[in-house]
């Protein structure tokens, strides 16, 4: 499917997840529009494709593609006095910053896996909005974690200059895309291809500068520290933009590009052509085997989540629909049975999996029951062991998240759940191996961090629409704010007053509002909302882009053994 395609919506049976997903694909076909149908017009009338349309042309046709940050800050940047509709469900109004006029994306060009960033000229001539550089670090951190090559569709018009307050200055600033550049071109080696098809103005111009190689399109491309009238409010120099910058100029004068071609389909052909010269990538060191189809059809996950976000379900028929013929070859199965770990299977690939198991189990011995979805000491410890062998063995981790937090309480505590709980941390933020996170309900508490939250530096971190990420859900925070007050109230035979109860609904509004999967997708603290039926490509893609790297995967990079 095309990057500026939208999946067909399904026509059956409703559950939650399936309204969820059918509300998110709405959402997403209006966001692949861009600036809209008039401002794509206008990209074409002027000899140019649109950025999706140069992905397309660029990606391996009928290869799964991974967008990265579709929806991010698609709420925010309204026009003044415009205001949502308020109801849930409803259509969605999106702000002026589609996508944050940048399409990211994780490919692949002659088999390779590689990352795109593709400037969205419809959207504001693609400058820079504050969440345009939040995308593309994300876009640079991947390539630099995985050591697979990042390709540059330049065409932008520069800061967005009444935003330049969140672009320009700051540790993550646009100035970090450069040191990211550099970082890459000098010691970790990774292939960095710009092409400039419009625009690239003032410190822009460093992006394409900082790579290995820059294509030029004559008669659309423009690259100079100053466009034609900056320099003739600084200079008096009256000169136009072509000859200033433009393809011939920088390819025949300045020496500063290595390439001119004639137009956008010339261009992308040579990008494809530059990949193939790449040496070969390296065989990572986990064994990748004949891919197996999954146990159960994906359909079947809308039917297995309930309506009911705090119902449990069977997490093991969720596993059968992912896992290549539902095989887990399931580590301490009789342990601390509210986590599951183990090892499988995802097209060939193997992956050491840890999910949270909704539902209550008995102990053995008796005892008060354990609740499916809450970390124990015991589970702490049984994960943190697991995720240690999976590092020995150089095994990448799948975490997939639908968890409430540790327990609490005095046996808890007595337990030593903290002390496990800070080795399970540690065990996970130390492992070296490609971490994948999947969120398919809930993502609280210290139970989120603990199963390799962003904060984490997962390699990929992905959510179903039925995702909710946030401390604690909504009553849960009603009762941590003015549960003193309902107790006193409780005392003396009161209910809570007009003015209480209202206050009550707005905190459970705010909550709802922000554990919402689209909310943290905005905010980029997930790569993508991702469907249930694209989840197994989805997985692979991130797991083969992952494996391009077999040396350590900590922070955003690593640097060579030999500087450090």
């Amino acid at each position: 499917m095309k990057i500026s395609e939208a999946p067909p919506v399904p026509m059956q049976t409703s559950t939650r997840l399936r309204e969820l997903t059918n509300q998110l694909k709405e959402l997403e076909a209006r966001l692949r529009l861009g600036g809209g149908p008039d401002k794509i017009e206008r990209q074409h009338s002027q000899g140019k494709l649109t950025a999706r349309e140069r992905i397309d042309l660029l990606l391996d046709k009928d290869s799964y593609v991974q967008e990265v940050g579709l929806l991010v800050a698609y709420d925010q940047y309204r026009e003044p006095g415009e205001k949502g509709t308020g109801e849930r469900g409803s259509e969605e109004e999106i702000g002026a910053a589609p996508a944050a006029g940048v399409v990211t994306v994780v490919g692949r060009v002659n088999d390779r896996e590689v990352v795109v960033v593709a400037n969205d000229a419809t959207v504001k001539a693609g400058s820079w909005w504050p969440e345009t550089i939040k995308k593309i670090l994300r876009a640079q951190e991947i390539a630099m974690r995985s050591h697979v090559p990042i390709i540059y569709l330049v065409d932008s018009a520069g800061v967005n200059l009444p935003y330049q307050g969140g672009v320009f200055p700051g540790q993550y600033g646009a100035s970090r895309i450069f040191y990211y550049n550099s970082i890459m071109r000098r010691y970790l080696k990774i292939p960095q291809i710009a092409a400039v098809m419009g625009p690239c103005i003032a410190g822009g111009a460093y992006l394409p500068a900082l790579s290995d190689v820059i294509v030029m399109v004559e008669g659309t491309s423009f690259m100079g520290l100053g466009g034609a009238n900056l320099v003739k409010g600084a200079t008096g120099q009256t000169i136009d933009n072509e000859t200033l910058g433009g393809a011939r100029a920088h390819n025949e004068i300045s020496g500063v590009a290595h390439y001119r071609v004639k137009n956008d389909k010339e261009c992308i052909a040579r990008i494809r052509e530059f990949v193939s010269e790449l040496p070969m990538k390296v065989v990572g060191p986990v064994p990748i085997l004949p891919s197996i189809e999954a146990a159960r059809s994906a359909d079947e996950l809308y039917e297995i989540l309930p309506p009911d976000h705090k119902q449990p379900y069977n997490a093991r028929h969720l596993l059968d629909c992912l896992l290549d013929d539902g095989h887990l070859d399931e580590f301490q199965a009789d342990y601390a049975k509210e986590m599951i770990t183990g090892h499988a299977r995802i097209r060939g690939i193997q992956v050491g999996v840890i999910a949270n198991n909704r539902g209550m189990s008995r102990p053995p011995g008796g005892g008060p029951p354990r609740f499916g979805g809450i970390i124990y000491t015991e589970s702490a410890e049984k994960v943190a062991y697991f995720i240690e062998t999976c590092n020995r063995r150089r095994t990448p981790l799948l975490f997939i998240q639908d968890v409430s937090g540790f327990m609490v309480g005095a046996e808890a505590e007595h337990s030593g759940i903290i002390r496990a709980g800070a080795r399970f941390v540690e065990a996970m933020a130390t492992a070296v191996v490609p971490k994948i996170v999947l969120t398919v309900n809930h993502a609280s508490g210290a139970g989120y961090y603990a199963m390799a939250g962003q904060g984490f530096d997962p390699d990929f971190i992905f959510t179903w629409p039925t995702g909710r990420m946030g401390v604690m859900e909504g009553d849960s925070a009603v009762q941590a704010v003015f549960g003193s007050q309902l107790e006193k109230l409780k005392r003396n035979d009161l209910k809570p007053d007009q003015q209480l109860e209202a206050d009550m609904d707005s905190v459970r509004d705010t909550y709802d509002k922000e554990l919402d999967a689209k909310y943290a997708a905005a905010r980029g603290f997930v790569d993508a909302v991702i469907l249930p039926e694209t989840t197994r490509d989805a997985l692979e893609l991130s797991l083969l882009t992952s494996l391009n790297y077999s040396g350590p995967h900590i922070g955003q990079f690593v640097l060579p053994p030999t500087l450090v």
